[in-house]
């Protein structure tokens, strides 16, 4: 796990709910767990910082740094999405971006990975749609026409075009495989320091599906889907290290023992 993926997964799981700030004192002790150095915590947090997702703050702790309002959306967006806030719903409608060519090849290729991850697949270089508006869209601030549509013909066929669910279906038995392993290999008189580790790793590996899986409705996915046995696997071990997890956070959050 880099130090950039690890600090957006601590601040989204553990601290957007404590104030979304920590003094960089605290985030390195947090990340030493998952083996992330402390000089590549400070680098991973100046590209934070320019990239607009983190501010600098002063706590009683020390220098530190705080969520900016760009960075809490993204988080509340992604837990709404790993922990299942509320009831997927589909209207039977498709949002529609129609996009402005983008020609610089960096700026593109951002611009591909920030709308995978908000749920939408491209039918052409230009052409993006989901199953639903992200309520993100205005922070990339798109050129692009933004339609609300209905489809004539099969949905599912639509989706086979768009997604790989083959692959992701693959993908989700393959995490779930993995995560056994993982959890199997925490023994039951763990420190809280090794179960935040391996919580942080099962909480990383599944938020990876969001940059993946578009959380498509259940109408439109196939019988058995794979994902929902995974899902249900996380949410149970998720919840049942937190305690020794979150112990570990308020305690370096505090000053370390």
């Amino acid at each position: 796990m880099n130090a950039r993926s690890a600090l957006f997964d601590l601040y989204g799981d553990h601290l957007r709910t404590r104030g979304g700030r920590a003094s960089v004192a605290a985030l390195v002790r947090l990340l030493a767990p998952l083996d992330v150095a402390a000089p590549a915590v400070r680098t991973a947090i100046s590209r934070m910082v320019r990239q607009g997702w983190l501010d600098p703050v002063r706590l009683p702790q020390g220098p530190g740094y705080a969520v900016t309002p760009k960075c809490e959306s993204r988080l509340d967006d992604a837990a709404s999405r790993v922990y299942r806030i509320g009831a997927v719903t589909w209207s039977g409608r498709w949002h529609v971006l129609v996009l402005e060519p983008v020609k610089d090849r960096t700026r593109r290729e951002r611009l591909r990975a920030d709308l995978a991850f908000l749920g939408y697949a491209p039918l052409t270089e230009t052409t993006w749609i989901g199953p639903r508006p992200s309520p993100e869209l205005d922070a990339l601030r798109l050129a692009a026409h933004r339609f609300d549509a209905a489809l004539e013909g099969d949905p599912r066929d639509l989706v086979a075009r768009a997604w790989d669910l083959d692959g992701v279906a693959r993908a989700y038995e393959d995490w779930l495989a993995s995560a056994v392993d993982l959890v199997g290999s925490l023994p039951g008189d763990a420190p809280d320091d090794r179960v935040f580790a391996v919580r942080s790793r099962l909480v990383h590996g599944w938020r990876n599906f969001l940059f993946r899986d578009p959380g498509l409705p259940v109408e439109l996915l196939p019988p058995g889907w794979p994902g929902e046995k995974a899902r249900a696997y996380f949410e149970h071990e998720a919840a049942r290290l937190l305690p020794p997890a979150a112990a570990f956070v308020d305690r370096n959050l505090d000053g370390g023992s």
